[in-house]
């Protein structure tokens, strides 16, 4: 093992623990509500429900009545199971327990090339859907910062959402976009991914409309994956090609939650390293495919980064992300601060045209800032549990051992609901055409497409990406 790894492999969890210890020792005691808070517009949008599942009629319905008789789960009690009964014992287990036996999923992955010469890997679910129909939604899934198709927040949805309907699931298709370099996607260019940059996921989408011509796409973002999809939807307003959104753990103003992060030394020391060296571990993983092309900038961006020992997030993203993250004319950024500006999905909320739900966790140690009023958007519903950390929520099980995920059943009902009442023929999205070199793209911008690339095949999902810690 490299002793630069030792940080990631030895001190963090350590420091995870010993932070949880001490906080849940002075918090034991402390009473809390239990029940989430939920705010919805002051003018909720109306919006065409289908009749039945197999009806071509529809009807409007309030999004605010929607939610209230279709997602029920949404708004009972969420009770931390007793032995860890904060937000620093939620994301300390989310990031060091053993998911692997857990939700077991398979995927058929499929490589996509990019016009830009980068490649993502998009990990499709059931493996055997060749009993599904062309219309059956698809759940499409943006993980969290360094994370992939294998981790357990990703699992505890997809796993009931692609069991038969038969078996008690939605019986719905899914497909996870991993970012560039994530769970064993190769780097093809001298770029990597950012916080908020959408013209991956766009290019993505332009794949799964066209594989799937019939089928409603339903947003489901996490963390950093949140924050890109709430930017993409925003940015496509009518024309957005997912019918909906919803976002878990959103960091939103990525500038207030890093300066409310480094504030505290358990956010410094813990926290903001945790995110900072799994950044870094993934360039050092990848550091000769991102200089096998590069510019000036770039060479100069490694250098710096790879020169940082146990780097906070502002420490990579200064020397790097706000550079080596997004193609120009965005990129690069003056500072860390000027980039988190432009990366943030809180002022972007007010402009999504598509039924969304939020939900975040009022203890998360990394997420301390959320916009509840929703940008005043009337197809916004926002919710706030009292506890559940970062990406965590969890909740007793079958046995005393045993945890599950609060945010599960919210999900699947409001992906219930999206997929098979709301009408899905109501996006004005560009027509796609395939050029002469096979590229995909989207009616009048030749500047992004995508088509596929060699290699994927069956995947596991289940076992972690090494090198990285899971649950962030």
């Amino acid at each position: 093992m490299q002793l630069e790894n030792l940080y990631s492999i030895i001190t963090l969890p350590l420091l995870f623990a010993l932070s949880a210890f001490f906080t849940a020792a002075t918090q034991l005691l402390a009473p809390k509500a239990r029940t989430p808070i939920v705010v919805f517009p002051h003018h909720p949008s109306h919006v065409a429900v289908k009749k039945g599942p197999s009806s071509a009629d529809s009807d409007k319905l309030s999004l605010k009545a929607l939610v209230l008789s279709r997602c029920r789960s949404l708004f009972s009690e969420y009770k931390s199971t007793w032995w860890l009964p904060n937000g620093h014992l939620q994301t300390a287990y989310s990031v060091m327990a053993d998911f692997t036996m857990t939700d077991k999923m398979y995927y058929n992955r499929q490589y996509i090339r990019l016009l830009d010469g980068g490649t993502l890997g998009l990990d499709f679910a059931p493996v055997d859907s060749s009993k599904l129909k062309p219309d059956t939604p698809i759940i499409v899934v943006q993980h969290g910062l360094t994370g992939g198709s294998y981790e357990a927040y990703v699992r505890a949805i997809l796993y009931p959402a692609c069991t038969p309907v038969e078996e008690g699931g939605l019986g719905y298709r899914a497909v996870v976009i991993n970012f560039r370099g994530c769970a064993g996607v190769p780097i093809t260019s001298s770029m990597l991914y950012s916080a908020g940059h959408t013209d991956d996921l766009r290019q993505a989408l332009f794949y799964i409309s066209h594989t799937y011509p019939e089928a409603p796409l339903l947003g489901l973002g996490f963390s950093l994956g949140a924050n890109i999809m709430t930017r993409y939807i925003s940015e496509e307003g009518p024309q957005c090609r997912l019918s909906s959104g919803c976002a878990l753990a959103c960091p939103w103003d990525l500038a207030q939650n890093n300066e409310r992060l480094l504030s505290t030394f358990i956010g410094k020391h813990v926290y903001a390293k945790a995110l900072g060296t799994n950044l870094l571990n993934l360039v050092k993983r990848h550091q000769n495919a991102l200089v096998a092309k590069p510019s000036g900038r770039i060479l100069e961006a490694m250098a710096a980064v790879l020169a940082l020992k146990n780097p906070t997030l502002r420490d990579f993203d200064h020397h790097f992300s706000r550079i080596a993250s997004g193609p120009p004319p965005s990129f690069p950024y003056v500072s860390a601060e000027a980039y988190y500006d432009g990366q943030s999905s809180h002022h972007a909320v007010k402009d999504v045209h598509v039924p969304f739900l939020s939900i975040n966790s009022a203890d998360d140690p990394i997420v301390q800032s959320v916009p509840m009023d929703g940008g005043g958007n009337s197809f916004v519903v926002m919710a706030l549990t009292p506890g559940g950390g970062h990406l965590g929520w969890f909740q007793s099980g079958a046995s005393w051992r045993e945890v599950d995920r609060w945010t599960t059943q919210p999900v699947l009902e409001w992906m219930r609901m999206a997929g098979q009442m709301v009408a899905g023929d109501t996006c004005q999205c560009r027509p796609l055409q395939v050029d002469t070199d096979g590229w995909i793209k989207e009616q009048g911008i030749d500047h992004l497409g995508c088509k596929p690339a060699e290699g994927g095949g069956t995947i596991d999902g289940n076992a972690v990406d090494d090198g990285n810690m899971q649950g962030l």
